[in-house]
């Protein structure tokens, strides 16, 4: 797409679809770089109604990015607690304390600047660098991938590196130097809106007689996204083991799933049986628990012991209900332990 006339007027209709249907959000309001960074991390592979409150929470309980980096990797995935995809949180921390060390607690003001920090990748640089500091950096996101698919009937690999090659080219001819936030915000909320997944808004599109999907029906075919890994399936055995009115729990390593929370004993089968046979151990809950990944599926049972024979009990320590309760722990941890609590009431 070279024709500047065309980019002009797509841009054009796009940021007065914003202005009538844009939704007032609290991080659109602001021009603090600290701020548009923590609601893009917290947003990344969440939708805004499950990433709002965490935002105003991460907001109250660390209001400047110094504050952030100078609590613990404990608290801060406490608070990030229930949102997954836990290494953001990980990373979210140790880029604040980067900045808080190395640039005296500001953020640097360009893209190519922006994307050497760790956890900030093109995207999120260039929200940063648009959103905050005025810069023609075109945001590339899935919504945004979707809308410049469809519009121009593009069927390349959005996940491969020719896609977003590709398409980072389209987005950066779209964008109007003057107007860099507002365009990456109205494609943002445009294909979150509007042009959506399922069911696009066709009929009432401002860019009907434009796009190459809608012209030639295309909508459910774009974007084309190689497909996914193989989901795997696990049994994970959590044993509940409590001496007097404290629970045994671990924190798990620093990799793999959930690294750096803390659980119950956990011992992974093939299937639902359970590895201690002469504990007998009894299921609290009549079936498993599902957790799905993004590529894995997870079994989750949960079984009440006397004791840590065999388990190791020296990788573990004990804690009461109330330490339990603020330490940072996996979903199904956080459903099980709000489980407890209300057989005991």
């Amino acid at each position: 797409m070279t024709d500047p006339d065309l980019a002009a007027l797509i841009s054009e209709k796009v940021r007065h679809w914003y202005r009538q249907n844009l939704r007032a959000l609290p991080f659109r309001q602001t021009k603090d770089p600290y701020l548009i960074w923590l609601s893009e991390v917290i947003l990344q592979q969440t939708q805004v109604k499950q990433g709002l409150p965490y935002y105003e929470k991460f907001k109250e309980a660390y209001p400047r990015v110094e504050d952030l980096a100078a609590a613990t990797e404990e608290e801060v995935l406490r608070l990030w607690q229930g949102l997954g995809y836990y290494s953001r949180g990980r990373n979210l921390h140790s880029t604040a304390q980067i900045v808080a060390s190395q640039y005296d607690g500001h953020f640097p003001q360009s893209y190519s600047e922006l994307i050497k920090l760790k956890g900030i990748g093109t995207y999120t640089a260039a929200a940063i660098a648009s959103f905050a500091f005025g810069e023609p950096a075109a945001v590339l996101d899935g919504n945004v991938f979707r809308v410049l698919s469809r519009l121009w009937g593009n069927e390349t690999d959005i996940a491969s590196s020719e896609g977003k090659r590709v398409f980072t080219h389209l987005a950066q001819a779209l964008l109007p130097s003057a107007h860099a936030a507002e365009h990456n915000y109205a494609m943002m909320e445009f294909g979150s809106l509007h042009c959506k997944p399922q069911k696009p808004l066709c009929a009432s599109c401002p860019l009907s007689d434009l796009c190459v999907a809608n012209l030639q029906d295309l909508q459910d075919a774009l974007p084309y996204k190689s497909k996914k890994i193989k989901v795997k399936e696990r049994h994970l055995h959590y044993f509940v083991v409590e001496k007097e009115h404290k629970w045994a729990l671990k924190r798990r390593e620093d990799r793999g799933i959930w690294a750096g929370l803390y659980d119950f004993p956990c011992i992974e089968t093939q299937d639902s049986i359970p590895p201690i046979h002469k504990a007998q151990p009894v299921l609290f809950f009549a079936k498993p628990y599902k957790h799905l990944l993004t590529h894995q599926r997870l079994w989750l049972y949960f079984w009440a012991l006397d004791n840590l024979e065999g388990l190791k009990e020296k990788d573990y320590n004990w804690y009461s209900p109330s330490e339990v309760a603020s330490l940072p722990k996996p979903r199904p941890m956080v459903l099980f332990y709000e489980a407890w609590k209300a057989r005991e009431e």
